[in-house]
């Protein structure tokens, strides 16, 4: 059995994964070896990887030395050809997401949306040459900055329906956020489809489930997928 480890920005996933399925998922607020171990429990651990956005802690520098890890950086070897000018700052995250989008969609033009704390999109070509994407703040963060930016505007939330114009300061805030990363997002997706034609959308991340019924175009909704990636690339490195 083989563990992944997904250390992002505001929570960790743990996954078992056999013969590239995955047997069992947790996600933690923290990242601890008490925990990973609870989560093993007696399982036998044949190989491990982990992925951090995040400078490693003690505990796991711990899990790592334990189970023997993998640490994914910018030197692992990976089965894409990654054209990226900055290796070295392209966070793991990202990374493995466009390894995952590889092996679900072989030979084909994807584009992955990771609508969480940022937004990050990017792009894969049918040649599996990771081609870069952009970087923007997520939807929480937007509400966020205009709260602590300003001194009178409201702290909100995402909102299910948001209205095309606000009548009062809380709609008007949803309806600026909300609707304005929707208009980047259905623009980004649409001049990305004009240069390929058959482009797959591939859309995970902690907003996923609220942009999934208001993106314009068909999309693939996939909250493993960095889980996926990772298992390939600790595949690839065996």
């Amino acid at each position: 059995m083989k563990l992944i480890i997904d250390i992002g920005n505001t929570k960790t996933k743990l996954a078992l994964i056999s013969e590239k399925k995955i047997i069992s998922k947790k996600i933690l607020d923290k990242c601890s070896f008490k925990l990973v171990k609870d989560f093993v429990s007696d399982t036998e651990i044949t190989s491990s990887i982990i992925s951090s956005v995040k400078d490693f802690d003690n505990d796991v520098t711990y899990i790592s030395n334990y189970y023997n890890s993998i640490i994914l950086t910018h030197t692992t070897n990976i089965p894409i050809n990654n054209l990226y000018k900055t290796p070295k700052t392209l966070g793991n995250d990202r990374i493995a997401l466009v390894v995952g989008a590889n092996f679900l969609y072989p030979k084909q033009d994807v584009i992955i949306i990771d609508a969480g704390t940022c937004i990050t999109i990017d792009f894969l070509n049918k040649s599996a040459e990771y081609l870069g994407g952009r970087i923007s703040p997520g939807i929480d963060m937007r509400f966020k900055s205009l709260n602590t930016f300003t001194d009178k505007l409201p702290l909100n939330k995402l909102k299910k329906n948001t209205k095309f114009y606000g009548n009062d300061t809380l709609s008007a805030i949803n309806s600026g956020v909300q609707r304005g990363v929707l208009s980047e997002l259905n623009q980004i997706i649409s001049e990305y489809s004009d240069q390929n034609p058959n482009l797959i959308v591939v859309l995970c991340g902690g907003d996923a489930l609220y942009l999934q019924n208001e993106l314009k175009r068909p999309i693939f909704v996939n909250q493993n997928l960095v889980l996926v990636g990772l298992n390939e690339i600790l595949d690839y490195n065996e």
